[in-house]
């Protein structure tokens, strides 16, 4: 019997990388445009959790009850006390994009050393089943933030972002989705997840 699990987001790449981390038997995965679904709920929750908890929610409703999937995810600089954390994606204005967000980040830290640049890539994910059981996972990922931004794979604060198992000199935009879905903040919450889901 195939279970449908709604992601509650329309982004290709991650609907991918669940597909792949979350590879039960039976199960399929569908965004809300692929189940012809609207769900645009506000994301005015003060923590990572809180904003998968409610694109979760919205997503298991509007489905009818389908087992529903979420993440919320963003950067969290040290020297910045946090930000831009929840609103990692309209950091530089609702308006604004990557590139205005890359841009206020690298303003912000101007002055910053390079030893006081650390910062660390957060996921959290919201698993709610079909009645209405919660499993919530969460995974970072620890670097640096670089003084220009550097490759073209990636989104958001990829370009900047050095994570602490490369070399220090090579960004989340240099390399491969799939050898960023084995280091990324999104890659280890989901396989916590699946640990939890499995009961292991």
């Amino acid at each position: 019997m195939t279970k449908t699990v709604v992601i509650a987001s329309n982004n290709a790449h991650k609907a991918d990388e669940i597909r792949s981390a979350l590879d039960f038997e039976g199960w399929e995965f569908k965004t809300l445009a692929e189940l012809g679904i609207i769900s645009d709920p506000d994301e005015d929750a003060d923590s990572f959790e809180g904003n998968a908890r409610i694109k979760a929610l919205a997503a298991h409703t509007a489905s009818g009850g389908l087992a529903a999937l979420a993440d919320d995810s963003g950067l969290v600089v040290d020297a910045l006390d946090g930000a831009p954390g929840v609103y990692s994606s309209r950091y530089a204005g609702e308006h604004g994009n990557d590139g205005d967000n890359n841009t206020k980040l690298l303003c912000e830290l101007e002055n910053v050393k390079p030893a006081d640049r650390t910062a660390r890539f957060m996921c959290c994910l919201v698993f709610i089943d079909e009645d209405g059981t919660e499993t919530v996972a969460s995974g970072t990922v620890e670097g640096h933030i670089g003084y220009e931004a550097r490759g073209e794979n990636g989104f958001g604060y990829d370009p900047l972002f050095l994570p602490v198992e490369l070399d220090g000199k090579t960004t989340f935009a240099q390399i491969s989705q799939g050898e960023k879905a084995k280091l990324s903040h999104r890659g280890n919450a989901l396989r916590q997840l699946k640990r939890k889901l499995s009961g292991k």
